[in-house]
């Protein structure tokens, strides 16, 4: 695992950071249509960490998945491309998911 994706992961773990997180997801939207433990317009934040478990490269996957958008693997609802997102952004918001939300 890369050091900063390491970093990144434990940084998401904190509670400061997890709150830093959400406050991120709010400020970008990411809330309009997803929620931490149930599906709105897309999946949950929770079944999103549960797909990816275990994967070496999911928060790579996750953050190519924010900024790209895409369709098919949550149904038929896209998810828009969120390419102004930074990638720094977009690495935070990942490994927040890939924590469970928490």
């Amino acid at each position: 695992m890369k050091l900063a994706a390491a970093l990144g992961l434990a940084t998401a773990l904190s509670p400061f950071a997890a709150s830093a997180s959400q406050a991120l997801a709010q400020q970008k939207a990411c809330l309009a249509c997803h929620a931490v433990d149930k599906k709105l317009v897309g999946p949950a934040f929770q079944e999103v960490a549960k797909k990816y478990a275990g994967q070496k490269d999911a928060e790579a996957q996750l953050v190519r998945s924010i900024k790209s958008g895409g369709s098919g693997k949550w149904g038929p609802v896209p998810m828009p491309a969120q390419a102004a997102l930074s990638e720094g952004d977009a690495q935070t918001l990942a490994a927040w998911v890939l924590a469970g939300a928490r």
